[in-house]
């Protein structure tokens, strides 16, 4: 891979999913096809919510949501990523300051249109920084799944740090856009809880955000805070959530003392209101 400023290069590509184009490709194709076909149409999706785990974990909840997708390959044209910081602590949320991403599967590129209209507004909540893109992992693993369902995409990447729900909501809702745009926020739930005792707390948590309830803490979800900030923008669009999957590490390729909780959702109109 060629090192420049321009891209900001897979940091867990041979870690969280293959380094492998075409392993990746196969594996991608694979939790796609395994993954369960919506039982009734619930309408276009307009955001999700998914894991960012190594794909061995939550892989298999990641696509239950992707492979809603595939109806709209030709539709969807910029995809809003939105994922808690884990290893560079950032204010408000935070741009890469690069042209594309880089996966084993290609090049993604930034939405320059949309991000220069971030900095036009302004919104003293967006900010740049490299830093936090670099070793990030929770916008990084959405993109295999996203080259593999989609044609020809934008991204604008937000990596979130340390803001309110609010200022959140008031970036999403600043690149809502029409059909053409997605938003997928990145976050898992409980972490390292006894299997039993996740369970319970996923369920909760998962019953919230089907009512569109605000999330008390990160401890719910690591992602707690984009999560929230969706949550804000849907209840003004009149956007519905639905459970697609929810499971955790127990159930998919870990031990069951401490485990990860991982949960899909699509976000879709309700009837009568357009997005």
């Amino acid at each position: 891979m060629r090192a420049t400023t321009d891209i900001r290069a897979a940091a867990v590509a041979g870690l969280f999913y293959p380094a492998d184009a075409v392993v990746l490709a196969r594996d991608v194709q694979t939790l796609l096809a395994a993954a369960a076909q919506p039982k009734s149409p619930a309408g276009t999706p307009k955001a999700l919510i998914v894991p960012h785990a190594g794909y061995v974990y939550s892989g298999p909840v990641a696509a239950s949501a992707y492979v809603r997708l595939r109806p709209l390959r030709d539709i969807i044209q910029r995809v809003v990523l939105l994922g808690p910081v884990h290893r560079v602590a950032v204010r408000g949320l935070a741009l890469p300051g690069v042209q594309a991403f880089e996966t084993p599967l290609g090049q993604v590129p930034i939405d320059r249109e949309a991000v220069n209209s971030l900095h036009i507004r302004p919104m003293r909540q967006v900010t740049t920084s490299a830093a936090a893109h670099v070793p990030e992992h929770s916008l990084e693993v959405q993109l295999p799944f996203l080259q593999q369902v989609l044609g020809d995409f934008q991204i604008v990447p937000l990596a979130v740090g340390d803001t309110t729900p609010e200022a959140v909501a008031e970036v999403i809702e600043a690149l809502w856009g029409g059909p053409e745009t997605l938003i997928v926020v990145s976050s898992d739930l409980s972490h390292y809880l006894p299997y039993q005792a996740a369970q319970h707390a996923d369920n909760q948590t998962c019953a919230a955000i089907a009512r569109l309830q605000i999330l008390d803490s990160h401890e719910q979800a690591c992602g707690a805070t984009p999560v929230n900030g969706l949550l804000i923008a849907a209840r003004h669009h009149h956007l519905r959530p639905q459970l697609l999957d929810l499971r955790n590490s127990g159930d998919t390729a870990g031990d069951r003392e401490r485990v990860v909780g991982y949960a899909a959702f699509a976000f879709t109109a309700e009837s009568g209101h357009a997005h």
